[in-house]
């Protein structure tokens, strides 16, 4: 569903870079931290999902801040205001139209979505509040703020994300763990993208210089306040003290110890479902048909050897780096890396063929030869992996292909038929684990 990116004027003549998307009955306006990229955002796959979610049932408008994205740069020495800021809230509202708003405010956002809600009341439908707080730091009368120093840490770690990827910013987001390599380093470009680092670290000391606990009382619309029961940084007290203090505030804190919304964020997008149009989803499937592709780099091991691990593990960089390329032009979703090879899944197998030939490829240049295989089937959904027969059988078809072939069950050959993709008949087999025998097909290649 990504859209058109349109600039609108603010007063002073910037421009403010945003998307609209989505035509349900209700506008929503998502304020998330401070950092965005209107565009770069739809890289990732969590993300997407979560944008497309509310776009399903609202005209939903994203926005870059001056100093942001795609948005007018800014001298570090006159950094917007949050008023000023929330003055680009209003310029693009204006821009598109629409009068009577749902404010989501998310982590850093939250803010900006406090101050419109007090300033604005006419312009505000109803107030989402996610994991975000009034006032960031400790004080006497403030119990549940971060500590200076932990503050300072904070800042430090967000300069450090651009230099490096041990970063405590990262490690908050994303906390260092193997599985979550490929999310971590899409964050870190995210950053990087989003602002320069003198930017960035001028814009979160506004952040934390920020009190608005002032404003609650005044807060007259409709309030959903939404917590993870357990992140590190911007603890669920401080959701508590809003729900507390903006009158007839709703709380629901949720399990889990995301910072970031859209990670692992479904039973968040229901709850602002529910909240907005009084509907709750029912639960998101577990069960869904999808094209599984497996790829496999050959002889891996004796390459491994030949060139030593320091260069082999350079060489595997460079080869997952390429496979996203493709996966993100085709639009498949990356599951896991398996060492010398990649599991991927698509919602077209037209496009999971094309990707898979785009793999062979784009690694030919590397001195690699990959096999790949597919299969079309319903597959079973944990959290961010997938189990099931029909990747079973992918795995299995992929394994009798050689090195730059493409391997295809019958069922992607059905399901592909007129689209103009030409097939060689490889026979019956029998496939490990799995009943039966199976037709399979090697994808015929284009001259390059």
């Amino acid at each position: 569903m990504v859209t058109q990116t349109r600039f609108a004027v603010a007063p002073d003549g910037s421009r403010v870079a945003y998307q609209v998307l989505g035509d349900g009955p209700n506008d929503l306006v998502l304020l998330a931290g401070w950092f965005g990229h209107v565009e770069a955002i739809w890289e990732n796959p969590e993300a997407s999902q979560f944008l497309t979610g509310l776009a399903s049932f609202t005209r939903l408008v994203l926005l870059d801040r001056r100093g942001t994205g795609l948005s007018d740069p800014v001298p570090l020495r006159a950094l917007p205001t949050l008023e000023e800021w929330m003055d680009d809230v209003r310029t693009v509202l204006d821009a598109v139209g629409s009068e009577h708003t749902v404010v989501v405010g998310a982590t850093d956002g939250g803010l900006l979505a406090l101050l419109f809600a007090a300033t604005y009341p006419q312009r505000t439908r109803a107030l989402v509040l996610v994991n975000t707080f009034a006032r960031l730091l400790r004080d006497v009368d403030y119990p549940s703020g971060m500590p200076a120093e932990i503050a300072d840490r904070m800042l430090r770690g967000i300069q450090e994300a651009w230099e490096t990827d041990k970063s405590d910013a990262l490690d908050v987001a994303f906390p260092p763990d193997p599985s979550e390599a490929v999310d971590r380093e899409w964050f870190r470009h995210y950053l990087r993208v989003s602002a320069g680092p003198g930017a960035a670290v001028a814009m979160q000391r506004v952040v934390v210089g920020a009190d608005l606990r002032s404003v609650l009382p005044s807060i007259r619309v409709p309030t959903l306040v939404l917590h993870r029961k357990d992140t590190a940084l911007y603890r669920a007290a401080h959701g508590r003290y809003l729900a507390e203090h903006i009158q007839g505030a709703r709380y629901v804190e949720l399990d889990g110890r995301d910072q970031t919304y859209y990670r692992h964020g479904q039973d968040l997008l229901a709850e602002i479902r529910e909240f907005v149009t009084g509907v709750r989803a029912g639960p998101a499937p577990d069960r869904v048909v999808a094209t599984v592709l497996f790829t496999d780099i050959v002889d891996s091991t004796k390459q491994a050897s030949s060139i030593g691990d320091e260069r082999w593990r350079l060489v595997l960089d460079r080869y997952d780096e390429l496979t996203r390329h493709q996966l993100t032009r085709f639009r498949g979703r990356e599951v896991k890396t398996t060492g010398d090879g990649t599991l991927a899944t698509f919602d077209g197998p037209g496009r999971a063929i094309e990707c898979a030939l785009a793999i062979g490829r784009s690694v030919e240049a590397l001195g690699l030869s990959v096999r790949s295989g597919l299969h079309a089937g319903e597959i079973e959904l944990r959290g961010s992996d997938v189990a099931g027969i029909a990747v079973v059988i992918g795995q299995r078809v992929s394994s009798l292909a050689q090195g730059g072939e493409v391997m295809v069950s019958r069922t992607v050959v059905d399901l592909v038929a007129g689209a103009g993709i030409e097939f060689a008949d490889r026979g019956e087999h029998e496939l490990k684990g799995v009943p039966g025998t199976w037709k399979i097909f090697a994808v015929k290649r284009e001259p390059t």
